[in-house]
């Protein structure tokens, strides 16, 4: 009995370490075309009017999806929902999305971006209309998202650049996040969006949204 109990644990253990690996770290920032920092009166003028459009990037600091290396990797997100993203009262599906996954990964990595993102975007991602294959580079002074400086460049079809919130930047004086990140993080900082834009033909739309209260940078740690 002893002998068998050994061997089922050296087969489980032997199980186990088969399984394909899902532990990653890394930033996220995201800006929509709606204040996401904002007080109630400024809030409800933009709700169902705009805040449809998104785009949402990671960048794998380190780790692997579906045993897969993905260190040093990007994947970004562009969205075009029905209806403002984050409404609790209204659904903002369907959506359709494109994906621009960094061209520096392998075939094997690139299926790896485009599963983790889809997982990450709690169905943002699900309906992709196209995928991109371009340079991605996400950088957050001093790699400390509380700076909440942030750059995010993606082969030029979508951009994001952020700054610190201001004291001068609240208008009513009683400013709070309204509206959570669309995917899944540990630690964020609602940021001031300098640039926002997306320049692709495939959504049907482009658009340029700078100077709002709109974004997001983040870091995220997955292991499952």
């Amino acid at each position: 009995m002893k002998k068998l109990f050994l061997v089922l644990c050296s087969a489980s253990l032997m199980f186990a370490a088969g399984l394909p690996s899902k532990q990653l770290k890394g930033t996220y920032v995201e800006a929509r075309t709606a204040d996401v920092f904002v007080g109630p009166c400024f809030a409800n003028s933009e709700v169902e009017l705009m805040g449809e459009l998104a785009v949402m990037g990671w960048k794998i600091s380190q780790g692997s999806w579906e045993g897969v290396s993905l260190d040093g990797l990007g994947v970004v997100g562009v969205v075009k929902a029905s209806a403002t993203l984050g409404d609790v009262h209204h659904t903002s599906y369907p959506v359709k999305s494109v994906l621009i996954i960094d061209e520096k990964a392998s075939p094997e990595q690139r299926l790896a971006l485009k599963s983790f993102a889809q997982r990450m975007s709690k169905d943002l991602l699900a309906d992709v209309v196209r995928i991109e294959y371009r340079p991605v580079s996400l950088t957050i002074e001093n790699n400390n998202v509380h700076s909440a400086v942030a750059k995010l460049e993606a082969g030029g079809l979508a951009a994001i650049q952020t700054r610190a919130m201001k004291t001068t930047d609240q208008v009513c004086s009683h400013e709070d996040v309204w509206y959570p990140p669309l995917t899944e993080v540990d630690h964020f900082m609602p940021a001031y969006t300098l640039a926002h834009h997306y320049n692709g033909k495939d959504l049907g739309t482009t658009w340029s949204s700078p100077e709002k209260r709109s974004a997001f940078v983040a870091e995220f740690h997955l292991s499952e």
